[in-house]
């Protein structure tokens, strides 16, 4: 049947839609569940397809990590929990992939067949799947806000060292009040905020403001060492 109820992602700076769910970890209300956590929801298009199959035992595997930044990684896909449960079981038990082998994902899996949730994130795009979610990501703050949100074709895996450089900057933007240059590693120097006033932007300049480099006027920015953006990441807010 067909419909013409339209649905709207949500933006980045909205309130994270919540919503309650079955996964395969148990019953989840999102996002209050993770409240003082970081959350990537993530969607994929389908269990037991080589795409995702890649990208969950790459999830798995980076799951220390993610929690090591205080993220809590929650996936999603419109297929049944028993569908979940006996894809998860194969790939710890049956596939070994670029040397990842015996992966078991911990994370939770959410079962959404009547794809409520994934229409209610705009993770149904109808030029693509009417079917199958596309391969979105949001990064959820520890208030429950978006922050950033990526979206991926069904053809194409995704880059994990993106997702996490994102969680990554994100802390760091927060914990330093600064912004961050295109292709940002920690260690690299970052963007300092405008200057407030005339004198400030001529101190800059002029080169007086202590370890501030300007480009112009409006583009100065300073060193934060590697060791000190890493020693704040994961930090609860």
């Amino acid at each position: 049947m067909e419909t013409n109820q339209v649905f709207s992602m949500p933006r980045i700076g909205d309130k994270a839609p919540s919503f309650k769910a079955v996964t395969t970890q148990g019953e989840i209300n999102f996002p209050e569940d993770y409240a003082g956590k970081w959350a990537i929801l993530f969607s994929h298009p389908a269990d037991f397809t080589p795409v995702c199959t890649s990208e969950f035992m790459t999830f798995a595997s980076m799951n220390k990590e993610f929690e090591a930044l205080n993220t809590q990684l929650v996936g999603l896909s419109v297929d049944g929990l028993y569908s979940h449960i006996a894809w998860l079981r194969t790939i710890k038990d049956k596939i070994e992939y670029k040397g990842m082998k015996n992966v078991e994902v911990t994370f939770p899996l959410i079962e959404d067949i009547t794809m409520e949730i994934a229409n209610m994130y705009g993770m149904m795009q109808p030029g693509e799947s009417n079917t199958k979610a596309v391969r979105a990501v949001f990064f959820i703050d520890p208030k429950g806000i978006v922050r950033a949100m990526i979206y991926y074709p069904l053809s194409l895996g995704r880059n994990f060292d993106e997702l996490k450089r994102v969680i990554i900057g994100l802390q760091t933007a927060d914990n330093f009040s600064v912004a961050l240059p295109a292709d940002w590693r920690p260690g690299d120097d970052v963007i300092v905020p405008t200057a407030g006033s005339c004198g400030t932007a001529k101190d800059r300049m002029e080169g007086k403001e202590e370890g501030v480099k300007c480009y112009d006027w409006f583009f100065c920015t300073k060193e934060i060492s590697k060791e000190k953006v890493e020693a704040a990441l994961g930090k609860k807010q």
